[in-house]
């Protein structure tokens, strides 16, 4: 069978490559749909050197300008979303559903930034000097490096690429290996929305091949990352001695509490959505729920059976509530997960088993049994594995909640108001939900964890400039 490849956008050109990667689509591994680009270490480096020239342009340009280029390229989103989520589907598992609200998000990135690029980009400060003009201004890094997951392909992208081309810098943006084509469908929209040549260029390849001229090139200003604690602490420590600029978005072992007075059938909905939406394979994911011993047995009889009702499947197949996981490598580790828990002393409730075929699918999981110190209740699985364990009161609850070194995302259900804010309160966690289900929330909102969860600088809404921007500071004498 032949299999189309795919050019990526490489310092204003879209270019093939003599060496392709292939690209599997998890609901059938056994052929490639899709071959991408293998660049070379030399081809990355040119894509720098035409960054930052792109960066020379983009930033002389008016702010006005750039916003009407991003602008356009969230109407050309929107008009090929079919398309967009199509490739989402195929490269990624999600189901259908997903993908399309994953294009018109990343789409709203665009409208979003587009607005906030013609807003203030400074402020006047007084100052006691007659004749004096004070203020601060801010400005582009430059060349800015992207690294993005496979979990959110065009999401993420999206949420990163949007406000450093708004605040005026270059962007070069490596996609996982898994979900290139996402990314290649964000970079054509803004290529045909007139984004100069060289301030995005889309670096597919193997990254053992590229790794040294991909992170080691003295023109990159900044470096933001989603993805897993290893790769993202790594990278910390390799930047940090060159001074570049870091953001991190990490892992997450979210938990939601039920406590008694609930509406626990609306609790159980809200509970199932966050943990099995996207297969599990989402950083704010619900993967622990604490539920106060009182309401447990009512509770679980709710979730087994909204658990039970879902259907795994192909996400393009009618009535699929959860799709396959991204490969057989992260199929079989998730599958890894749950048979060591098992030994560890926890109880599969319900699901957790492989289906036969030729897709990556584990059906929905939820383990009981499980105490503090087994892995499953450390460690992020990133599949769709819930654990569960009982808690007697609020106190308990946010002791357990905040029992990780993530810090990601917490959600409580309960009927009292003095509960929610001392939840809002104590949870140690960087977004907070009451009565609603984790998640990242709008493009408006800041996102972004605390402790091992992420570095300081918050994504999405008006904190994202602070990561992509420098402050300038003028003093004007305007006396003779």
């Amino acid at each position: 069978m032949s299999v189309r490849t795919v050019e990526t956008l490489a310092g204003g050109r879209w270019v093939g490559a003599e060496s392709w990667v292939d690209v599997y689509d998890p609901a059938d591994v056994r052929e490639p749909f899709v071959r991408v680009p293998a660049l070379t270490a030399e081809q990355v480096t040119e894509i720098y050197g035409a960054a930052r020239a792109g960066f020379a342009v983009w930033r002389a340009m008016s702010a006005l300008q750039r916003s009407r280029i991003l602008a356009k390229a969230a109407v050309l989103l929107r008009v090929r979303n079919a398309e967009i989520a199509d490739a989402i589907v195929t490269e990624n598992g999600k189901t259908l559903a997903e993908a399309r609200i994953e294009a018109e998000k990343a789409a709203d990135f665009f409208e979003y930034y587009a607005a906030v690029g013609r807003q203030d980009y400074g402020s006047l400060i007084h100052d006691a000097r007659p004749d004096t003009r004070t203020g601060f201004q801010r400005e582009p890094l430059g060349v800015v490096l992207a690294i993005t997951p496979w979990n959110d392909p065009l999401i993420t992208p999206a949420r990163k690429l949007a406000p450093a081309l708004a605040a005026g810098n270059a962007v070069v943006l490596k996609p996982a290996g898994e979900t290139p084509t996402s990314a290649l469908h964000l970079a054509r929209a803004l290529d045909d929305a007139g984004l100069p040549a060289g301030v995005l260029s889309v670096v597919t390849g193997r990254t053992a091949e590229i790794s040294g001229a991909l992170l080691d090139d003295p023109r990159i200003a900044a470096v933001t990352f989603t993805g897993g604690n290893d790769v993202g602490e790594a990278l910390r420590v390799r930047l940090a001695a060159r001074g570049v600029r870091f953001q991190s978005e990490l892992g997450g072992k979210n938990a939601s509490v039920v406590l008694a007075g609930a509406n626990l059938a609306k609790a159980a909905a809200a509970v199932v959505a966050a943990s099995f939406g996207q297969a599990g394979q989402r950083c704010t994911a619900t993967s622990r729920l604490l539920v106060d011993r009182s309401v447990f047995d009512e509770f679980m009889a709710l979730l087994r059976e909204k658990v039970a009702a879902l259907r795994v499947g192909p996400g393009r197949a009618d009535g699929t509530d959860v799709g396959p996981l991204v490969s057989p490598s992260h199929r079989d580790s998730v599958l890894r997960d749950i048979a060591t828990a098992v030994e560890q002393g926890a109880h599969v409730e319900s699901g957790g088993e492989e289906l036969p075929g030729t897709g990556c699918y584990v059906t929905p999981a939820i383990l009981t049994g499980v105490t503090p110190d087994m892995d499953v209740w450390r460690d992020e699985v990133f599949g769709p594995v819930l654990v569960v364990r009982t808690v007697d009161g609020l106190d308990e609850a946010i002791a357990a909640v905040n029992d990780t070194r993530y810090g990601l995302a917490a959600a409580v259900f309960t009927d009292s108001l003095a509960a929610a804010h001392r939840f809002l309160a104590e949870a140690d966690c960087g977004q907070i939900a009451v009565n609603t289900t984790t998640s990242g929330w709008d493009v408006h909102m800041p996102f972004g964890g605390f402790r091992d969860s992420g570095s300081p600088f918050k994504e999405q809404g008006v904190e994202a400039l602070r990561f992509y921007t420098r402050v300038k500071t003028f003093a004007i004498h305007f006396g003779i």
